[in-house]
C-alpha cells in the first residue's frame, strides 16, 4: 500500500478509536456488548477485512501495517478488535492462504465488508496450550465428511457465521499429523453453543464453547489438503501472536497517558503526586518497557514480511509484549491509589483485560519453548 494512503487509513483508525470508541468504553464493559452503530462505523472503514487480500474486497496490509493498526486497536477495549479480529486474523488467513479459488470467491468478499463473522474452532478442553492433542474427528461419509467434537473459549462463537474447524481425520496418526481444517456454516443442523463465558475482563468480546454433534458438510468444506490442517493453524497462530504483541503495546500506551495524566494533577499535601519521585519511576519504567516492546514489534514485522523470521520473532514479541503490558497496567493501578482499583477507573478495566493476553494464542510458557526450541534447533540440535 502507498504510505501516504497507509497514513490515511491509520489516523482514521486513531480519530475512530479516540473519538468514538474510547467514550463508550465504560458502556461496553457494562454491558458487556458492542453497540451495533460501532460495528457499523468498523465496517464502513473496512476494519472487518484491512488485512484480507485486496482481490476479494479487503486492504491486503503488510505485516508492518498490520501493528502499526493493531497498536491504535489497543489503545481501547479489546472488546473492539476482537470484533472483526477473527476476520482478519486466525479465521480468514486460513480460508486466504490455503482456501481454493471458489471457497475464497464464497466467503472472503463476506467477511471483508463485515457481512459475515468467521470464527476459528481449535482450543478443546484437552488440547489447548498443544493444539495437536485434539480429539473432535471428521470421518468420510459418501463424497462429504461428518464432524463430531467440542471446542472451548472460541472467541465470537456467540456471533459468527461461520467456523473455521479443525478435526482429527486421520485417527491413526499422532500429534499434528492426521489433523485438517473445514468452512462449516454456524446454522448447520448439530452445531450448538455452550452459554457466553464469563470472564475476568474483556467484556463484550464474547466466548463459548461449540459443539459438533455430526455434523455433515460437504466435500468443497475442507480447506486446503487433507491431513495438513494443523500446519495451517501454526501458520495463522503465528502472524496473530505479533498481532496480539502489538495489541499490548497500544494498551501499554493508554495506561502510561492515563498514569501521566493523573499523576501531573492528582494531589496529595498540596502538590502533584507527580512530584513524588517514586512516582516518577513507576512512569519511568512504563515508558521504557513501552518503547521497547514497540521497536520490537516493528523489528519483527518487518522480520516477518521480508520472510526472514515468521516463528521465533512472533513468539519473542508475543512473550515479550504480553508480559510487559502486565507490569504496565499493575504499575498503572499503583499510580492511581484507592482509585486504580474502582470500577469506575479505566486502568482498573486494562488490568483485568491485559491478564489474557499472557494466554490466549499460546501461553507465555508454549511461547518460551518455540523460542528456546527453535533456536536450539537452529545450531542443529536434533529434535527430540
Amino acid at each position: 500500500m502507498d504510505a501516504e494512503d497507509f497514513t490515511q487509513i491509520r489516523d482514521a483508525v486513531r480519530q475512530l478509536v479516540r473519538e468514538v470508541v474510547v467514550p463508550r468504553e465504560e458502556e461496553i464493559d457494562l454491558d458487556d456488548r458492542i453497540p451495533e452503530e460501532l460495528r457499523g462505523a468498523a465496517a464502513d472503514m473496512g476494519l472487518f477485512g484491512y488485512a484480507l487480500p485486496e482481490e476479494y474486497g479487503g486492504l491486503g496490509v503488510s505485516m508492518s501495517e498490520d501493528v502499526e493498526l493493531a497498536f491504535e486497536f489497543g489503545y481501547t477495549t479489546p472488546a473492539f478488535r476482537s470484533l472483526f479480529g477473527t476476520n482478519n486474523g486466525i479465521a480468514g488467513q486460513v480460508i486466504a492462504r490455503f482456501g481454493s479459488e471458489e471457497q475464497k470467491k464464497a466467503y472472503l468478499p463476506r467477511l471483508a465488508a463485515g457481512d459475515l463473522i468467521g470464527s476459528f474452532a481449535l482450543t478443546e478442553a484437552e488440547a489447548g496450550s498443544d493444539p495437536a492433542g485434539l480429539r473432535t474427528s471428521a470421518r468420510r461419509d459418501g463424497d462429504g465428511w461428518v464432524i463430531s467434537g467440542a471446542k472451548r473459549y472460541i472467541t465470537n462463537a456467540p456471533l459468527a457465521d461461520l467456523f473455521v474447524v479443525f478435526a482429527r481425520t486421520d485417527p491413526a496418526e499422532k500429534g499434528g499429523r492426521g489433523i485438517s481444517s473445514f468452512v462449516v456454516d454456524a446454522k448447520a443442523s448439530g452445531v450448538t453453543l455452550g452459554p457466553k463465558d464469563k470472564k475476568m475482563g474483556q467484556s463484550g468480546a464474547w466466548t463459548s464453547e461449540v459443539f459438533f454433534d455430526g455434523v455433515h458438510v460437504a466435500a468443497d468444506a475442507l480447506i486446503g489438503e487433507e491431513g495438513r490442517g494443523y500446519a495451517k493453524a501454526l501458520t495463522v497462530l503465528s502472524r496473530g501472536r505479533l498481532h496480539i504483541a502489538a495489541l499490548c503495546v497500544g494498551m501499554a500506551q493508554r495506561v502510561l497517558d492515563e498514569s501521566v495524566a493523573y499523576a501531573a494533577t492528582a494531589k496529595q499535601g498540596g502538590a502533584p503526586i507527580g512530584r513524588f519521585q517514586l512516582v516518577q519511576a513507576l512512569i519511568a519504567d512504563m515508558h521504557a518497557e513501552w518503547l521497547a516492546g514497540r521497536a520490537m514489534v516493528r523489528e519483527v514485522a518487518a522480520r516477518y514480511d521480508s520472510g526472514e523470521d515468521t516463528s521465533i520473532g512472533p513468539s519473542s514479541a508475543k512473550l515479550w509484549c504480553s508480559e510487559m503490558v502486565g507490569r504496565a497496567t499493575d504499575r498503572a493501578v499503583q499510580v492511581h491509589g484507592g482509585l486504580g482499583y474502582l470500577r469506575t477507573t479505566p486502568v482498573e478495566r486494562f488490568y483485568r483485560d491485559a491478564r489474557l493476553y499472557r494466554l490466549y494464542e499460546g501461553t507465555s510458557e508454549v511461547q518460551r519453548v518455540i523460542v528456546g526450541g527453535g533456536l536450539l534447533r537452529a545450531a542443529g540440535m536434533p529434535r527430540g
